[in-house]
């Protein structure tokens, strides 16, 4: 058995009154900070349970579904991007061309889904992979995890969980990821506030890399190509 820790009270809001109670920092990932350690995973309460039904569901059929990132603090996030920008950047890449590269599978640092304790990564615990998990050609094939994505496929939703950056050459932004599934019910009503805040702002003041490229062209397009690129099914009316 896999070891999770959840937070039992995440964000003080009404779930009825979401759209209205969520502050800016809670949906950046600023109120809330986690350890940075992979043992340590946080989901929303409403979403724990689900995940938990869809879990036993799975098991049933030999499937342990196990979260390798959960929720992400905003700080977690500005090192996963600062780092990576050292890197691209001791390789000899412009700015535009490390920020791009960056982005094929991570996201600008207050604007990840995994601020919201709705959105989690998952792979098969019950099968055995070396070296790094998330990655596409293991859900595929004779890829360890393609039993999981198979029943996913299957079953995922009847939970309110959806694929987030799904496999559509139609869709815009992140690369396809076979192991990030999201809680709609909630998902839905985090990313119709997050559109509305104002990131450049914010970088500006968190010492990001690369941030003095961001000017308002450029969130504007990363709004609606990145932030909006995903499933349908996780997009209320108000973002189509």
């Amino acid at each position: 058995m896999y070891k999770l820790i959840f937070a039992s009270v995440f964000f003080s809001i009404s779930y009825g009154q979401i759209g209205v109670e969520l502050s800016e920092k809670q949906l950046t990932g600023q109120s809330v900070s986690n350890k940075d350690k992979n043992e340590y995973f946080i989901m929303l309460p409403e979403v724990l349970e689900s995940f938990k039904l869809m879990r036993k569901a799975a098991l049933e059929e030999g499937i342990n579904i196990k979260v390798v990132s959960g929720f992400r603090s905003f700080s977690k996030q500005k090192k996963i991007w600062n780092n990576k920008f050292i890197k691209n950047d001791s390789l000899g890449y412009s700015i535009q061309e490390n920020i791009e590269k960056i982005m094929e599978y991570s996201t600008i640092p207050g604007t990840s889904r995994h601020h919201w304790g709705t959105d989690i990564d998952i792979i098969d615990e019950n099968t055995l992979s070396s070296g790094d998990v998330l990655l596409t050609e293991k859900f595929y094939g004779d890829g360890p995890f393609v039993n999981l994505k198979n029943w996913l496929e299957e079953n995922s939703e009847k939970f309110g969980f959806f694929l987030v950056y799904t496999n559509d050459n139609k869709r815009n932004g992140f690369k396809y990821e076979p192991w990030h599934y999201s809680y709609g019910p909630l998902s839905k009503k985090f990313l119709t506030k997050s559109i509305e805040i104002n990131f450049k702002k914010i970088l500006n003041e968190k010492n990001i890399l690369g941030s003095e490229y961001m000017n308002d062209e450029f969130f504007v397009s990363y709004k609606n190509n990145f932030m909006l690129g995903i499933n349908p099914k996780l997009k209320n009316q108000i973002n189509e």
